[in-house]
């Protein structure tokens, strides 16, 4: 009968033990889904640019899968540029210490169409870029 009891016992204590781990748990689980539905909420009420849309990443693309050398790569050029009506890129000036990589920035933009969200005409855009193999 003794050990009854201190069976007994030891099972409401482990049955005790076990209901308030998962109601801590079931609580930690039910904040954590509060904070990511306010946080879905915050962040859908902003329109923000993606990255697949944005002038940078464009030029990027436009520019990447080149044959260049191993003395045009990791050479700097600074593009200044415009877009037309069209929403196509006119090249100002392209500032580089390298002949081949300004014709090969130059072949690659000039004319090029780009989707800009907030287009503004005669808008004069500087973007410092990096050739990377």
């Amino acid at each position: 009968m003794g050990n009854d009891r201190i069976l007994s016992s030891s099972l409401r204590y482990i049955i005790n033990h076990l209901n308030q781990q998962i109601m801590r748990n079931l609580s930690l689980v039910w904040v954590a889904a509060m904070l990511l539905s306010v946080g879905s909420l915050f962040a859908n009420g902003k329109e923000s640019e993606k990255p697949s849309r944005s002038l940078a990443y464009q030029i990027a693309e436009l520019l990447s899968d080149n044959e260049l050398t191993v003395q045009e790569v990791d050479k700097l050029a600074r593009v200044r540029f415009t877009l037309n009506e069209r929403q196509e890129i006119v090249i100002l000036a392209i500032d580089s210490d390298n002949e081949v990589v300004k014709a090969f920035v130059e072949e690659r933009l000039e004319a090029k169409k780009v989707i800009v969200q907030r287009y503004k005409a005669g808008r004069t855009y500087t973007l410092p870029v990096r050739i990377a193999r």
